[in-house]
Protein backbone atom coordinates (compact mmCIF):
# COMPACT_ATOMS: atom_id res chain seq x y z
CA UNK A 1 0.00 0.00 0.00
CA UNK A 2 3.00 2.29 0.51
CA UNK A 3 4.68 1.69 -2.55
CA UNK A 4 1.13 2.32 -4.21
CA UNK A 5 0.93 6.10 -2.62
CA UNK A 6 4.08 6.81 -3.18
CA UNK A 7 3.86 6.01 -6.90
CA UNK A 8 0.53 8.20 -6.95
CA UNK A 9 2.14 11.02 -5.40
CA UNK A 10 4.71 10.81 -7.79
CA UNK A 11 2.32 10.53 -10.96
CA UNK A 12 0.86 13.60 -9.75
CA UNK A 13 4.24 15.65 -10.22
CA UNK A 14 5.61 14.58 -13.25
CA UNK A 15 4.74 18.05 -15.27
CA UNK A 16 6.14 19.58 -11.99
CA UNK A 17 8.88 22.32 -12.40
CA UNK A 18 11.40 23.10 -10.01
CA UNK A 19 11.60 25.97 -7.74
CA UNK A 20 14.87 26.79 -9.05
CA UNK A 21 17.00 26.02 -12.50
CA UNK A 22 16.20 25.77 -15.71
CA UNK A 23 13.40 23.55 -17.34
CA UNK A 24 14.82 19.88 -18.46
CA UNK A 25 13.16 17.58 -20.97
CA UNK A 26 13.74 14.38 -19.03
CA UNK A 27 11.65 12.40 -22.04
CA UNK A 28 14.88 13.70 -24.40
CA UNK A 29 17.18 10.97 -21.92
CA UNK A 30 17.35 6.98 -22.54
CA UNK A 31 16.37 4.84 -19.73
CA UNK A 32 17.40 1.58 -21.88
CA UNK A 33 20.87 0.26 -21.12
CA UNK A 34 22.58 -2.85 -20.60
CA UNK A 35 23.53 -5.25 -17.10
CA UNK A 36 27.34 -4.73 -16.33
CA UNK A 37 29.00 -7.92 -14.63
CA UNK A 38 29.76 -7.43 -10.70
CA UNK A 39 33.50 -7.34 -10.03
CA UNK A 40 35.34 -8.27 -6.72
CA UNK A 41 37.51 -5.29 -6.68
CA UNK A 42 38.16 -1.73 -7.70
CA UNK A 43 41.36 -3.22 -9.72
CA UNK A 44 39.14 -5.20 -11.65
CA UNK A 45 37.48 -2.35 -13.22
CA UNK A 46 37.85 -1.06 -17.08
CA UNK A 47 41.16 1.66 -16.80
CA UNK A 48 39.20 4.47 -18.01
CA UNK A 49 36.76 3.88 -15.50
CA UNK A 50 38.90 3.33 -12.48
CA UNK A 51 41.34 6.03 -13.51
CA UNK A 52 38.08 9.02 -14.13
CA UNK A 53 36.40 7.57 -10.57
CA UNK A 54 40.25 8.26 -8.84
CA UNK A 55 39.49 12.18 -9.93
CA UNK A 56 36.30 12.50 -7.67
CA UNK A 57 38.24 10.17 -4.60
CA UNK A 58 37.57 6.93 -5.16
CA UNK A 59 40.80 5.18 -4.21
CA UNK A 60 41.98 1.71 -5.94
CA UNK A 61 43.11 0.60 -2.70
CA UNK A 62 40.62 0.05 -0.42
CA UNK A 63 42.69 -0.71 2.29
CA UNK A 64 42.58 3.04 3.12
CA UNK A 65 39.14 2.85 2.99
CA UNK A 66 36.18 1.13 5.05
CA UNK A 67 33.78 -0.50 2.13
CA UNK A 68 32.94 0.58 -1.65
CA UNK A 69 30.07 0.75 -3.56
CA UNK A 70 30.52 1.25 -7.31
CA UNK A 71 27.53 1.72 -9.59
CA UNK A 72 28.05 2.17 -13.20
CA UNK A 73 25.19 3.41 -15.09
CA UNK A 74 22.50 0.99 -13.49
CA UNK A 75 24.58 -1.74 -12.54
CA UNK A 76 25.57 -2.02 -8.98
CA UNK A 77 29.04 -3.74 -9.64
CA UNK A 78 30.75 -3.86 -6.42
CA UNK A 79 29.06 -3.22 -2.50
CA UNK A 80 31.69 -4.51 -0.11
CA UNK A 81 32.36 -3.79 3.76
CA UNK A 82 35.84 -4.39 5.73
CA UNK A 83 34.92 -3.20 9.33
CA UNK A 84 32.08 -4.28 11.43
CA UNK A 85 29.32 -2.17 12.16
CA UNK A 86 28.96 -0.91 8.62
CA UNK A 87 26.79 -2.45 6.16
CA UNK A 88 26.60 -1.25 2.59
CA UNK A 89 24.17 -2.71 -0.09
CA UNK A 90 22.26 -1.79 -3.07
CA UNK A 91 18.91 -0.48 -2.00
CA UNK A 92 16.60 -2.89 -3.96
CA UNK A 93 18.47 -5.26 -1.89
CA UNK A 94 18.17 -3.46 1.43
CA UNK A 95 14.53 -2.65 0.99
CA UNK A 96 14.42 -6.99 0.66
CA UNK A 97 16.22 -7.54 3.51
CA UNK A 98 14.78 -5.15 5.93
CA UNK A 99 11.00 -4.37 5.99
CA UNK A 100 11.27 -1.43 8.42
CA UNK A 101 13.34 0.37 5.70
CA UNK A 102 10.34 1.41 3.92
CA UNK A 103 9.54 3.84 6.53
CA UNK A 104 12.56 5.76 5.84
CA UNK A 105 12.13 6.14 2.42
CA UNK A 106 10.81 9.37 1.14
CA UNK A 107 10.29 10.56 4.73
CA UNK A 108 12.83 13.44 4.46
CA UNK A 109 12.43 14.11 1.01
CA UNK A 110 8.75 13.73 -0.85
CA UNK A 111 8.63 11.90 -3.95
CA UNK A 112 6.14 14.81 -5.53
CA UNK A 113 8.95 17.56 -4.77
CA UNK A 114 9.06 18.28 -8.48
CA UNK A 115 9.54 15.98 -11.39
CA UNK A 116 13.03 15.04 -10.47
CA UNK A 117 11.75 13.06 -7.72
CA UNK A 118 8.94 12.01 -9.67
CA UNK A 119 10.99 10.19 -11.84
CA UNK A 120 13.27 8.60 -9.36
CA UNK A 121 10.43 7.42 -7.57
CA UNK A 122 8.68 6.26 -10.98
CA UNK A 123 12.00 4.72 -12.53
CA UNK A 124 14.28 4.23 -9.77
CA UNK A 125 17.82 2.69 -11.20
CA UNK A 126 19.14 1.62 -7.21
CA UNK A 127 21.04 3.64 -5.30
CA UNK A 128 22.84 2.59 -2.12
CA UNK A 129 21.58 1.99 1.13
CA UNK A 130 24.42 3.04 3.90
CA UNK A 131 24.02 2.13 7.59
CA UNK A 132 26.71 2.85 11.12
CA UNK A 133 25.07 0.01 13.78
CA UNK A 134 24.52 1.85 17.23
CA UNK A 135 27.47 2.98 18.34
CA UNK A 136 29.69 1.94 15.82
CA UNK A 137 32.80 4.04 14.92
CA UNK A 138 33.76 4.15 11.66
CA UNK A 139 37.23 5.91 11.37
CA UNK A 140 38.32 5.23 8.02
CA UNK A 141 36.06 6.48 4.92
CA UNK A 142 33.51 4.49 3.38
CA UNK A 143 33.44 5.48 -0.57
CA UNK A 144 30.91 5.28 -3.13
CA UNK A 145 30.66 5.83 -6.70
CA UNK A 146 27.59 6.90 -9.29
CA UNK A 147 29.25 6.28 -12.55
CA UNK A 148 27.87 7.19 -16.01
CA UNK A 149 29.96 5.77 -19.21
CA UNK A 150 26.64 5.64 -21.73
CA UNK A 151 25.69 8.94 -23.91
CA UNK A 152 22.55 10.56 -23.50
CA UNK A 153 21.51 8.42 -20.36
CA UNK A 154 19.35 9.27 -17.58
CA UNK A 155 20.65 7.26 -14.30
CA UNK A 156 17.85 7.98 -11.32
CA UNK A 157 19.32 6.87 -7.90
CA UNK A 158 18.00 6.72 -4.77
CA UNK A 159 20.11 6.62 -1.47
CA UNK A 160 19.13 6.25 2.43
CA UNK A 161 22.30 6.59 4.63
CA UNK A 162 21.44 6.68 8.50
CA UNK A 163 24.39 7.11 11.53
CA UNK A 164 22.41 4.66 14.49
CA UNK A 165 22.84 6.34 18.02
CA UNK A 166 26.08 6.89 19.26
CA UNK A 167 27.57 5.73 15.58
CA UNK A 168 30.53 8.06 13.37
CA UNK A 169 30.59 7.29 9.67
CA UNK A 170 32.77 9.37 7.24
CA UNK A 171 31.71 8.83 3.90
CA UNK A 172 33.54 10.27 0.38
CA UNK A 173 31.38 9.74 -2.71
CA UNK A 174 32.26 10.58 -6.18
CA UNK A 175 29.96 11.06 -9.27
CA UNK A 176 31.30 11.04 -12.78
CA UNK A 177 31.13 10.07 -16.47
CA UNK A 178 33.43 8.93 -19.02
CA UNK A 179 35.24 10.41 -21.75
CA UNK A 180 33.15 9.15 -24.28
CA UNK A 181 29.71 10.79 -22.58
CA UNK A 182 28.95 14.31 -23.94
CA UNK A 183 25.15 14.63 -22.74
CA UNK A 184 23.51 12.39 -19.60
CA UNK A 185 20.80 13.52 -16.69
CA UNK A 186 21.56 12.29 -13.31
CA UNK A 187 18.85 12.57 -10.42
CA UNK A 188 20.17 12.05 -7.20
CA UNK A 189 17.66 11.10 -3.91
CA UNK A 190 19.64 10.96 -0.77
CA UNK A 191 18.42 11.02 2.29
CA UNK A 192 20.24 10.97 5.72
CA UNK A 193 19.05 9.93 9.60
CA UNK A 194 21.45 11.21 12.29
CA UNK A 195 20.13 9.56 15.33
CA UNK A 196 21.23 10.84 19.15
CA UNK A 197 24.75 11.59 19.97
CA UNK A 198 25.89 10.12 16.40
CA UNK A 199 27.90 12.32 13.88
CA UNK A 200 28.24 12.15 10.08
CA UNK A 201 30.22 13.91 7.43
CA UNK A 202 29.26 13.28 4.16
CA UNK A 203 31.74 14.85 1.01
CA UNK A 204 30.58 14.91 -2.48
CA UNK A 205 32.87 15.48 -5.22
CA UNK A 206 31.33 15.66 -8.94
CA UNK A 207 33.29 15.63 -11.93
CA UNK A 208 31.25 15.17 -14.80
CA UNK A 209 30.89 16.09 -18.56
CA UNK A 210 30.40 19.45 -20.88
CA UNK A 211 26.62 18.35 -21.35
CA UNK A 212 25.76 17.17 -18.46
CA UNK A 213 22.57 17.74 -16.37
CA UNK A 214 22.74 17.16 -12.35
CA UNK A 215 20.08 17.50 -10.15
CA UNK A 216 20.38 15.99 -7.12
CA UNK A 217 17.51 16.03 -4.21
CA UNK A 218 18.82 15.52 -0.43
CA UNK A 219 17.77 16.08 2.90
CA UNK A 220 18.73 15.44 6.07
CA UNK A 221 16.54 14.16 10.02
CA UNK A 222 19.17 15.15 13.29
CA UNK A 223 18.03 14.03 16.11
CA UNK A 224 19.53 15.16 20.16
CA UNK A 225 23.24 16.16 19.83
CA UNK A 226 24.04 14.19 16.39
CA UNK A 227 26.06 16.18 13.98
CA UNK A 228 26.14 16.36 9.91
CA UNK A 229 28.97 17.37 8.08
CA UNK A 230 28.05 18.16 4.20
CA UNK A 231 30.65 19.03 1.91
CA UNK A 232 30.45 19.32 -2.15
CA UNK A 233 32.99 20.19 -4.74
CA UNK A 234 32.54 20.80 -8.28
CA UNK A 235 34.82 22.60 -9.95
CA UNK A 236 35.12 20.83 -13.22
CA UNK A 237 32.61 21.45 -16.26
CA UNK A 238 28.49 20.50 -16.64
CA UNK A 239 25.81 22.07 -18.20
CA UNK A 240 23.51 22.41 -15.73
CA UNK A 241 23.38 21.93 -11.90
CA UNK A 242 20.67 22.60 -9.90
CA UNK A 243 20.60 21.62 -5.96
CA UNK A 244 18.98 22.62 -3.04
CA UNK A 245 19.67 20.05 0.33
CA UNK A 246 17.63 20.39 3.27
CA UNK A 247 18.43 19.74 7.04
CA UNK A 248 15.99 20.02 9.74
CA UNK A 249 17.54 19.98 13.33
CA UNK A 250 14.74 17.78 14.95
CA UNK A 251 17.06 17.35 17.99
CA UNK A 252 18.15 19.49 20.66
CA UNK A 253 22.10 20.63 20.72
CA UNK A 254 21.70 19.04 16.79
CA UNK A 255 24.29 20.78 14.58
CA UNK A 256 24.65 20.92 10.69
CA UNK A 257 27.34 22.67 8.88
CA UNK A 258 26.78 22.71 4.58
CA UNK A 259 30.46 23.51 2.73
CA UNK A 260 30.68 23.90 -0.98
CA UNK A 261 33.22 24.56 -3.46
CA UNK A 262 31.97 25.57 -7.06
CA UNK A 263 33.31 26.69 -10.44
CA UNK A 264 31.60 27.58 -13.21
CA UNK A 265 32.82 27.55 -16.46
CA UNK A 266 31.62 28.98 -19.68
CA UNK A 267 28.44 27.98 -20.47
CA UNK A 268 27.47 26.45 -17.32
CA UNK A 269 24.77 27.33 -15.46
CA UNK A 270 24.72 26.49 -11.68
CA UNK A 271 21.73 26.65 -9.08
CA UNK A 272 23.28 25.26 -5.35
CA UNK A 273 22.26 26.80 -2.38
CA UNK A 274 21.55 24.83 1.23
CA UNK A 275 18.78 25.02 3.59
CA UNK A 276 18.81 24.37 7.17
CA UNK A 277 15.55 24.71 9.54
CA UNK A 278 16.69 24.88 13.60
CA UNK A 279 13.55 23.33 15.78
CA UNK A 280 14.75 22.42 18.61
CA UNK A 281 16.81 25.08 21.27
CA UNK A 282 20.46 24.33 21.08
CA UNK A 283 20.64 24.00 17.14
CA UNK A 284 23.15 25.09 15.42
CA UNK A 285 24.01 25.40 11.63
CA UNK A 286 26.81 26.90 9.18
CA UNK A 287 26.52 27.43 5.43
CA UNK A 288 29.84 28.36 3.84
CA UNK A 289 30.41 28.70 -0.35
CA UNK A 290 33.33 29.64 -2.21
CA UNK A 291 32.20 30.39 -5.77
CA UNK A 292 34.19 31.12 -8.54
CA UNK A 293 32.90 31.97 -12.47
CA UNK A 294 35.22 31.22 -15.12
CA UNK A 295 32.38 32.18 -17.42
CA UNK A 296 29.70 30.34 -16.63
CA UNK A 297 26.46 31.82 -13.82
CA UNK A 298 26.44 30.54 -10.44
CA UNK A 299 23.14 31.11 -8.08
CA UNK A 300 24.74 30.55 -4.36
CA UNK A 301 21.10 30.21 -2.22
CA UNK A 302 21.26 30.07 1.91
CA UNK A 303 18.30 29.92 4.03
CA UNK A 304 18.37 29.76 8.04
CA UNK A 305 14.96 29.33 9.43
CA UNK A 306 15.51 29.57 13.76
CA UNK A 307 11.80 28.29 14.56
CA UNK A 308 12.84 28.38 18.66
CA UNK A 309 15.01 30.11 20.55
CA UNK A 310 18.55 29.81 21.69
CA UNK A 311 19.49 28.45 18.43
CA UNK A 312 22.41 29.53 16.32
CA UNK A 313 23.09 29.90 12.60
CA UNK A 314 25.78 31.53 10.38
CA UNK A 315 25.88 31.85 6.35
CA UNK A 316 28.56 33.00 4.42
CA UNK A 317 29.19 33.18 0.51
CA UNK A 318 31.76 34.72 -1.05
CA UNK A 319 32.52 34.94 -5.20
CA UNK A 320 35.24 35.84 -7.12
CA UNK A 321 34.55 36.36 -10.75
CA UNK A 322 37.24 35.53 -13.66
CA UNK A 323 35.67 36.59 -16.71
CA UNK A 324 33.46 39.14 -17.99
CA UNK A 325 31.48 35.75 -19.55
CA UNK A 326 30.02 35.01 -15.95
CA UNK A 327 27.91 35.98 -13.35
CA UNK A 328 27.60 35.15 -9.57
CA UNK A 329 24.37 35.91 -7.59
CA UNK A 330 24.15 35.68 -3.77
CA UNK A 331 20.95 35.36 -2.48
CA UNK A 332 21.58 34.57 1.47
CA UNK A 333 18.07 34.46 3.64
CA UNK A 334 17.41 34.49 7.39
CA UNK A 335 14.15 33.77 9.01
CA UNK A 336 13.57 34.11 12.28
CA UNK A 337 10.26 32.91 14.17
CA UNK A 338 10.64 34.13 17.54
CA UNK A 339 12.87 36.45 19.58
CA UNK A 340 16.19 35.06 21.43
CA UNK A 341 17.64 33.70 17.97
CA UNK A 342 21.51 34.72 16.62
CA UNK A 343 21.77 34.15 13.19
CA UNK A 344 23.98 36.14 10.31
CA UNK A 345 25.11 36.27 7.41
CA UNK A 346 27.89 37.94 4.89
CA UNK A 347 28.74 37.71 1.42
CA UNK A 348 31.04 39.32 -1.18
CA UNK A 349 31.09 38.73 -4.85
CA UNK A 350 34.15 40.45 -6.96
CA UNK A 351 37.22 39.76 -9.08
CA UNK A 352 41.02 39.45 -7.55
CA UNK A 353 41.92 42.95 -6.80
CA UNK A 354 45.03 44.01 -9.37
CA UNK A 355 47.10 45.31 -6.32
CA UNK A 356 47.48 41.92 -4.61
CA UNK A 357 48.55 40.26 -8.03
CA UNK A 358 51.51 43.84 -8.22
CA UNK A 359 52.14 42.28 -4.55
CA UNK A 360 53.00 38.62 -5.20
CA UNK A 361 54.49 39.80 -8.76
CA UNK A 362 56.66 42.02 -6.77
CA UNK A 363 58.14 38.83 -5.10
CA UNK A 364 59.22 36.83 -8.34
CA UNK A 365 56.15 35.02 -9.65
CA UNK A 366 54.88 35.68 -12.77
CA UNK A 367 51.59 36.75 -13.41
CA UNK A 368 50.13 33.38 -14.01
CA UNK A 369 51.24 32.05 -10.39
CA UNK A 370 50.73 34.80 -8.87
CA UNK A 371 46.59 34.51 -10.00
CA UNK A 372 46.71 31.01 -9.35
CA UNK A 373 48.11 31.38 -5.49
CA UNK A 374 45.51 34.04 -5.13
CA UNK A 375 43.05 31.11 -6.51
CA UNK A 376 44.06 28.52 -4.53
CA UNK A 377 43.98 30.66 -0.89
CA UNK A 378 40.74 31.95 -2.09
CA UNK A 379 39.37 27.72 -2.45
CA UNK A 380 40.94 26.91 0.77
CA UNK A 381 38.54 25.87 3.00
CA UNK A 382 39.29 24.18 6.75
CA UNK A 383 36.42 22.24 7.72
CA UNK A 384 35.73 22.10 11.08
CA UNK A 385 35.36 18.50 12.45
CA UNK A 386 36.41 16.57 9.40
CA UNK A 387 38.80 13.83 10.17
CA UNK A 388 42.47 14.47 8.51
CA UNK A 389 42.11 11.97 5.64
CA UNK A 390 39.08 13.37 4.41
CA UNK A 391 40.15 17.06 5.16
CA UNK A 392 43.05 15.53 2.18
CA UNK A 393 40.62 14.21 -0.02
CA UNK A 394 38.91 17.88 0.05
CA UNK A 395 42.56 19.14 -0.76
CA UNK A 396 43.56 16.79 -3.59
CA UNK A 397 39.80 17.59 -5.14
CA UNK A 398 40.50 20.97 -5.72
CA UNK A 399 43.46 22.08 -8.86
CA UNK A 400 43.02 25.47 -8.93
CA UNK A 401 45.89 25.23 -11.29
CA UNK A 402 43.72 23.85 -13.79
CA UNK A 403 41.89 26.94 -13.35
CA UNK A 404 42.17 28.98 -16.55
CA UNK A 405 44.09 31.88 -14.90
CA UNK A 406 42.14 34.68 -16.18
CA UNK A 407 41.81 38.43 -14.74
CA UNK A 408 39.42 40.96 -15.17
Amino acid sequence: MQRVDHEKRALRAVRKRADFGPDLDIGSYEHETKELDKVRALNDLPGDIAGASTDVGIETDESCRSGTFFQINHSVVLSTVYQDGLEIMSITEALQKYDWLSGYRWQAMKEDADKFTAEAELHQHQGYFIRALPGSKVELPLQACLFMDQDSLIQNVHNIIIAEEGSELHIITGCAAAASVNRGLHIGISEFYIKKNAKMTFTMIHKWADNMAVRPRSAAIIDESGLFLSNYVCIKPVRTLQMYPTVYCTGKNSTARFNAVLVAHEGSDMDVGSRVYLRKEGSRAEVITRAISEGGNIFARGHLIGEVPDIKAHLECRGLILSEKGSIHAIPELEGKVSNVDMSHEAAVGKIAEEEIQYLMARGLSEEEATSAIVRGFLDIEVKGLPSQLQAEMKKALHPKELKDRVL
